[in-house]
């Protein structure tokens, strides 16, 4: 299993509309073969930072989602966001403990 987690740090007078391009990623990323999980949400606290968290089955699975349409059309969408960070973490071969 392969997980990524991290930030995206944009403009939080453009929230809407950045929240609507997410909506349509998720929505097509979780249908992708390979996707465990993947969200995309606005962090409650800090205005303007989206926290990234995927899960993914093998690193093909990944790699095909990277060149998935809908990564292009978000990626193309992403200049109107006003974004001035982007942090992302890559975690392999994990051990996962169910905790609750």
């Amino acid at each position: 299993m392969i997980i990524l987690a991290g930030t995206i740090t944009y403009d939080s007078e453009k929230m809407e509309e950045a929240l609507a391009a997410v909506r349509l990623l998720m929505e097509a990323t979780q249908a992708e073969e390979g996707c465990i999980d993947y969200a995309l949400s606005a962090d409650s606290l800090v205005p303007g930072l989206i926290r990234i968290y995927e899960e993914w089955e093998t690193d093909e699975a990944l790699e095909v989602h990277r060149k998935a349409p809908h990564m292009a059309d978000f990626q193309a969408h992403t200049a109107s966001f006003g974004i001035s960070g982007v942090s992302l973490n890559r975690f392999s071969d994990a051990t996962v403990t169910k905790l609750a």
